[in-house]
């Protein structure tokens, strides 16, 4: 389909959702489904759940609204969308609340809420999603404020649907003299949200206190209509074009809402408390929307100082908003923010990323005072990582000990500075983890907020992270000089398997080739043990931990591979690796290489390039690293 073509078909699917009908029409519509009369809340809570809810295996829920956008922050999310969205949805007293996200700079609460405003666009043209407003309020108000008070009641026994709210001063004189008070015949139509448009989505953003005006929120006064209509009260002679007007039945962002000034955070009391607003010279005007704003610790704690901000402090649902403390989620962010740009002719190695997303959540996570736990192995932890001596009961301990862990460190978008910086450099066709850690090395003392104690702190997480970063490159040049690295590993696995299992049992091994009974190989049990770290005391429970792992995994009809246990796999390539540690040195360093490790290195390199993610540049960059590494 041609472009053309695709533009025509776009601007049909537009012109099908436009519907207009008269009240009696929309009755109709509401009997056959109830939810198009939905809160705002409710529909926010609608949109969001019609994405899907997934629960893992921690029974934490996952929403996939949030995915591929939102990364690392999934404790969050279930709190903010369990704790306010869900009851709001079901008219607890949450709803009549401003929410409040409140973190540090570059945490997410932005991403938050334009996810939620692009959200609520599309969820307005779904069918799930529609609603109706009548046609011609300024307010796209709900037209079931047509109702008379008296038979609401009646009507809630009738549909199901409790009305809330009236007609607003526009409506309700056309009502009287367009209408002579027929409501039957009052027009109805299909509303589709749009902040362009400002329908059911505004923003406000405080500037200077001596020249806003209230009207910026609440409408004004149309002076060039004075004359006509005569008076100040007739909404004919007034504009319902604030952000509070044009956001009614959706949602509203308050940007900065704690460094407005005071007239325009009273006026948000009424309206979350009683669902109306005074504007002009007119009754209180009712609105339905969700009011969120957000705002970073430091504006919090002045907020709440002020004795005179209490009553607007008990209306707030404040939801804490942190950095992601996971490396993983946090690579994610980086490949998002990375792919945004226009530098895709530019290889990033294979752990760039990684490295610089290690420096990040070590910059963020708080000492432990438990003993034994040093930030390298909470990161693990935190990352979903096997760490020896610690379980699931440690992890929650140690999440539960810092609450506020997460709301300092350096943020995604100095990281992702720092390696545009390397991503732009002149002649680059490619950026390795060193580079990038050279970049944010770099790019600490321009830094102006970081003081020279943070900044020795800093460096030292530098080291560390380059040191994970050795590990690593060891570990891929080791899988790409092991020949057919997989049946390798599976050998060594199932000759470690027999003499696990062989100790375990008290029983004899036979010799494969020769039929001798033999005791099991300790060396070769130790030797493979002994590479994660597992002690004399240790290696009893770690073979029987195995044993009952291969036990569970016969009862599912599964097969033990050598991966099946993360941390044996680990043991199996560290002791393949140690094995080969001399051909590799040999090979990697080697100045001028013969006809045999020339080829081997062309192997090599191959390898790294078709199974692992590595460009030509890179693969050779890693190999004379790893060399050196050796070397030392």
């Amino acid at each position: 389909m041609g472009f053309l073509e695709r533009l025509n078909a776009y601007r049909a699917e537009e012109e099908e959702l436009r519907w207009e009908g008269t009240f009696a029409d929309y009755l109709a519509v509401v009997s056959e489904n109830p939810r198009v009369a939905q809160t705002a809340h409710a529909r926010i809570y609608d949109m969001i759940a019609q994405a899907g809810i997934d629960t893992g295996a921690d029974g934490r829920r996952h929403y996939r609204f949030f995915e591929n956008e939102i990364f690392g922050l999934d404790a969050t999310l279930e709190r903010l969308i369990e704790e306010y969205f869900h009851a709001a949805a079901r008219r607890l007293d949450v709803r009549k609340r401003i929410l409040l996200l409140m973190g540090p700079v570059s945490g997410g609460k932005s991403t938050i809420v334009t996810l939620l405003k692009r959200g609520l666009e599309r969820f307005s043209r779904a069918p799930e999603g529609a609603l109706y407003g009548i046609k011609g309020c300024p307010m796209h108000e709900e037209p079931l404020h047509l109702i008379p008070n008296e038979l609401r009641p009646e009507f809630e026994v009738q549909y199901g649907i409790k009305i809330e709210g009236n007609l607003c001063p526009s409506c309700r004189q056309r009502l009287e003299v367009e209408y002579e008070r027929d409501m039957e015949r009052f027009p109805v139509e299909r509303i589709l949200f749009s902040e362009d448009n400002r329908v059911g989505i505004g923003t406000f953003s405080p500037s200077d206190p001596k020249s806003q005006d209230i009207a910026d929120l609440t409408g004004s006064i149309d002076f060039a209509t004075i004359t006509e209509y005569g008076s100040e009260s007739d909404p004919r002679a007034y504009r319902f074009d604030g952000e509070l007007n044009k956001a009614n039945r959706g949602l509203m962002e308050f940007q900065e809402m704690l460094k407005s000034d005071e007239k325009f955070l009273w006026h948000l009391l009424s309206l979350t408390q009683e669902g109306n607003f005074k504007a002009g010279r007119f009754a209180l005007i009712s609105a339905d929307e969700m009011i969120v704003a957000h705002t970073n610790e430091a504006e919090y704690k002045s907020f709440i100082s002020n004795k005179k901000n209490e009553a607007l402090q008990s209306r707030m649902i404040v939801m804490p908003v942190p950095y992601n403390l996971s490396v993983d989620n946090e690579v994610k962010i980086y490949e998002k923010l990375v792919k945004q740009s226009d530098i895709r002719d530019i290889h990033i190695a294979p752990h760039a990323l990684k490295t610089a997303a290690i420096f990040s959540i070590l910059t963020r996570l708080r000492d432990s005072k438990k003993q034994g736990v040093d930030l390298q192995k909470k990161l693990q932890l935190y990352n979903g990582e096997t760490v020896e001596g610690l379980k699931e009961a440690d992890l929650k301990e140690l999440r539960a000990e810092f609450p506020d862990e997460g709301m300092g460190g350096l943020d995604p978008r100095y990281v992702i500075n720092r390696i545009s910086t390397a991503l732009i450099r002149r002649d680059t066709t490619c950026i390795n983890a060193l580079d990038v850690l050279r970049a944010i090395k770099d790019g600490l003392d321009q830094h102006a907020s970081i003081s020279k104690e943070d900044k020795e702190r800093l460096l030292n997480f530098v080291s560390v992270a380059r040191k994970e970063f050795d590990e690593l490159a060891k570990l891929e040049v080791q899988k790409a000089f092991v020949y057919s690295f997989e049946e390798s590993a599976k050998t060594l696995l199932e000759n470690y398997l027999d003499n696990v299992e062989a100790y375990c049992s008290w029983q004899k091994i036979k010799d494969p080739l020769t039929g001798e009974e033999m005791d099991p190989d300790e060396k070769l049990m130790r030797s493979i043990e002994e590479q994660i770290g597992i002690s004399e005391n240790a290696k009893r429970a770690f073979r029987e931990e195995i044993l009952i792992r291969i036990s569970t995994y016969a009862r599912r009809g599964k097969r033990f591979e050598y991966n099946s246990h993360e941390r044996l796999r680990e043991a199996i390539e560290r002791k393949l690796f140690a094995d080969l540690k001399d051909v590799v040195k040999i090979t990697t360093s080697s100045k001028t290489p013969d006809e045999q490790q020339l080829k081997k290195l062309n192997e090599v390199v191959a390898r790294l390039i078709d199974e692992h993610g590595y460009c030509p540049v890179c693969a050779n960059e890693l190999l004379r690293y790893t060399g050196s590494l050796l070397n030392r």
